[in-house]
């Protein structure tokens, strides 16, 4: 019994299991969560960002599995925001990967608002990447364009391997919207070449028995996409990719103001 309440814990604590939904049961006042999103939407432009990729947490960091902190991440993109009075104001759109709160293993690609993004997370903390001038008007384009849905898999997994085809989660397709920016494709195959050469996953730092009574228990989790040793994309990983190989981009987290 001991071992099955563990179980439930770590499929409560993987990145995916509330944290890449939409919407969720605020954590903080409606009022703290407006002042937190204007002050991100402020501090990406004062950073003059078109582009950013922006990450929350979903779930208390000490509940989640080592070498994993945001939960969730998107596209922060400066746009015209329309207002529930008919207004065009400038502000950031985020572009998301949802999972389906009814159909667990499946997402859909959602925009909404930093206020939306911020709404149930479980610390008002955000991770942010402002990729290089150069980049950004490259995501510009593509997120503009068919690619950006193209390369969108609704089959979700909370651990899906950023190395193969068959599962996707947020991260994941945030990392190939990128390199179907940066290497101007929509090769999917040519995607995923690319990120097994160069980009460094985060391991799934569990045992092999409780990933895969993880999947018994859990729609979201499966191993049907990892060959080897579980691995999976994450913000982090996709900061450190991006440090590598985009000079002048910069990656920071943002807290709430005093």
């Amino acid at each position: 019994m001991r071992y099955l309440f563990g179980m439930i814990f770590f499929i409560f604590s993987l990145p995916g299991f509330a944290g890449s939904q939409a919407g969720g049961t605020p954590q903080f006042p409606a009022e703290q969560i407006i002042h937190f999103s204007k002050q991100v939407e402020k501090t990406l432009a004062g950073k003059g960002a078109r582009v950013a990729i922006l990450a929350r947490m979903g779930r208390p960091a000490a509940e989640l599995p080592e070498g994993m902190h945001f939960t969730h991440v998107s596209f922060a993109v400066y746009s015209q925001v329309t207002t529930a009075d008919g207004r065009k104001i400038p502000g950031y759109a985020i572009y998301n990967l949802y999972q389906n709160n009814a159909r667990p293993d499946t997402s859909s690609l959602v925009q909404d608002f930093p206020v939306d993004f911020f709404a149930g997370v479980a610390l008002l903390e955000a991770g942010v990447i402002i990729p290089s001038a150069e980049l950004q008007q490259r995501l510009l384009v593509t997120i503009a364009s068919p690619v950006y849905t193209a390369l969108h898999d609704p089959h979700y997994s909370a651990i899906a391997n950023p190395y193969t085809l068959g599962r996707q989660n947020c991260t994941e397709h945030t990392l190939d919207v990128i390199n179907a920016a940066i290497y101007q494709t929509d090769d999917i195959r040519k995607i995923k070449a690319v990120e097994k050469k160069y980009y460094a996953a985060q391991p799934v730092k569990v045992s092999g028995l409780e990933l895969a009574l993880g999947s018994l228990f859990s729609a979201e989790i499966t191993l049907s996409d990892q060959p080897g040793a579980p691995v999976t994309a994450t913000f982090e990983t996709l900061a450190n990719y991006l440090k590598k190989y985009d000079e002048g981009s910069e990656m920071f987290i943002i807290t709430p103001e005093p």
